[in-house]
């Protein structure tokens, strides 16, 4: 920017901004007429809340305050349930896309069952391994894994071929040529896999968590207002939610961009 103009300069800084701005419209006019509306009387029932009683339902309420303990055990619940899914879809997608026998064994089950709906397997769950805390790792680390693992077997068997016919040219051993050529070129695909395991796995914890049910999360949280009618104490809980997602979703595009330029030889 030390070359820029300085109507470059104020464009380039009116594009960074606007995106924000023009994001944050919408929620506002909404908030905005959302509180007229109850303060005017035009709105009634359950859902007739004035908006400051719910910003301050999180500090001074005390069903409200649950709310970050239920924060905290959700992000320790994703975060163990997501790591095991990644960590296993890595493995096994690996295993698909360097080797055909792996593929071929494996390949049928695994699409086999990845066309099952996740809430299709909360009753094996439950039977298997109760309505504890190891049922929704488990559910959540289903939620994670298969993105990871077919994304990773696609990236890698979808290497260009001429990538290949250079670490022949070079000599390389099979290990070499996995390292420094095919899970480089594959990476892309890899990390998206990733964000969309991340995603996956985020509504896979508040799932979990609301049909399982036993014990503290989001998702408990959000049940328990509907249970009590307290509609202040659900929406909190549903921004709560959003605003955990949208946090998550931000630091692992962070971390995928990071990684893409430590591949490419940026940092």
């Amino acid at each position: 920017m030390s070359g820029a103009t300085p109507s470059e300069a104020l464009r380039a800084t009116r594009s960074g901004a606007l995106p924000w701005s023009r994001g944050l419209v919408l929620p506002l006019a909404l908030a905005f007429g959302w509180a007229w509306s109850v303060h005017a009387g035009w709105l009634s029932g359950p859902l007739a809340i004035q908006p400051e009683r719910i910003l301050l339902a999180p500090f001074d309420d005390a069903a409200g305050r649950e709310i970050w303990r239920s924060i905290g055990a959700s992000v320790l619940r994703y975060a163990g349930g997501t790591g095991i899914g990644i960590v296993l879809g890595l493995a096994l997608g690996t295993a698909m896309g360097l080797s055909s026998t792996v593929a071929r064994a494996s390949g049928g089950s695994f699409h086999a069952l990845r066309q099952i709906t996740l809430f299709a397997w909360i009753p094996l769950l439950t039977a298997w391994f109760g309505n504890g805390e190891a049922s929704k790792i488990v559910y959540i680390a289903l939620s994670a894994f298969f993105p990871v693992a077919l994304n990773t077997a696609s990236g890698l068997r979808n290497v260009p071929i001429s990538y290949r016919e250079v670490s022949r040219v070079l000599g390389l051993s099979r290990r070499q040529e996995i390292r420094r050529v095919l899970l480089p070129a594959a990476l892309p695909v890899i990390i998206i896999g990733i964000e969309i395991a991340l995603i996956s796995a985020w509504i896979g914890t508040v799932g979990a968590e609301y049909a399982i049910g036993n014990g503290r999360g989001i998702g408990t949280f959000v049940s328990e207002g509907r249970e009590q009618f307290r509609m202040d104490i659900v929406i909190v809980g549903v921004a709560a939610l959003a605003a955990t997602g949208y946090l998550a979703t931000r630091l692992c595009r962070r971390l995928s961009s990071l990684a893409l330029m430590r591949a490419s030889g940026l940092t």
